[in-house]
């Protein structure tokens, strides 16, 4: 099989096909994001092209649907009849539709699925895997998908509502990093040791395992990358574009999309989404 794309979540997804078994062919457009890859066993391929000759499942892991559909568009020919395209990467509805609609003009089986989890549940075959179109595909990537996550939602028979579903569940995400992100700069601001809010609503209702892991590269000052903030920034954005286009208010996601770009103005769209403590 192939992972075109090797940035955190491809490098992790790869890894973690390669200890299931399987036999694993990546790409990166940056060619040294890739070669680490072969010292884990994977082949590293030197060209889109050749990394899908012979694939029977193709998993791109790209920025957006522009980068997704550049790298694809010239080899669906070559995959249609062959391999599934399972389309990992968050592209929001319209970049969803558009890729579905590439795939079934070159005649290729395609899988929109999205996937719930950042690098470590990418890294330990725990992510939560959300494909919708045929699922008379299912049993072809099965595997694939018990390998990579520790479960699968099948959402629906229609191309692009994984990826809806992903837009609802990365509005979450992004709502409770700004909420522990607010909670601990007032902590720390209020002249209290920051650290005494994680604790306070450790193991009760209040708490979640992703406000501690957060919060605690929030106090640390640690924001090595697992979501880079810029990648959550953009995922805010389609999330804005989808409830614009559907009618859902969106006072709540303005104001978050305003403080992940804060933080980026301050430099840290590179580093992980914890970063954004740096806006208070």
């Amino acid at each position: 099989m192939t992972v075109l794309g090797t940035g955190i979540m491809g490098t992790a997804m790869a890894r973690t096909l390669l200890r299931a078994g399987f036999s694993v062919t990546v790409w990166n457009r940056s060619a040294d994001r890739a070669e680490p890859l072969a010292r884990d066993g994977a082949t590293v391929a030197t060209d889109p092209r050749e990394a899908v000759d012979g694939a029977d499942v193709v998993t791109t892991m790209l920025f957006d649907d522009d980068a997704v559909a550049d790298t694809l568009e010239p080899l669906l020919d070559t995959m249609a009849g062959r391999a599934v395209w399972v389309q990992t990467s968050t592209v929001g509805v319209d970049g969803a539709q558009r890729l579905a609609r590439l795939a079934a003009d070159h005649g290729v089986d395609h899988l929109d699925t999205p996937v719930l989890g950042t690098r470590e549940p990418a890294e330990d075959g725990e992510l939560v895997l959300l494909p919708s179109g045929d699922q008379g595909l299912r049993e072809r990537v099965q595997p694939v998908f018990d390998a990579l996550g520790d479960r699968t939602v099948w959402v629906s028979q229609t191309p692009g509502d994984g990826s809806r579903l992903k837009l609802a569940a990365n509005s979450w995400l992004a709502t409770v990093v700004v909420g522990v992100a607010q909670s601990v700069a007032l902590t720390r601001d209020l002249g209290l040791d920051p650290q005494l809010f994680l604790d306070a609503i450790a193991g009760h209702a209040l708490d979640s395992p992703y406000a501690q892991l957060k919060g605690a590269g929030m106090v640390e000052g640690d924001f090595t990358p697992s979501f880079a903030l810029h990648s959550v920034a953009k995922d805010v954005g389609l999330v804005l574009d989808a409830a614009r286009a559907s009618g859902t208010d969106t006072t709540l996601l303005r104001a978050l999309d305003a403080r992940f770009r804060a933080a980026m103005d301050a430099g840290h769209g590179d580093d992980d989404a914890a970063a954004v403590i740096t806006a208070w």
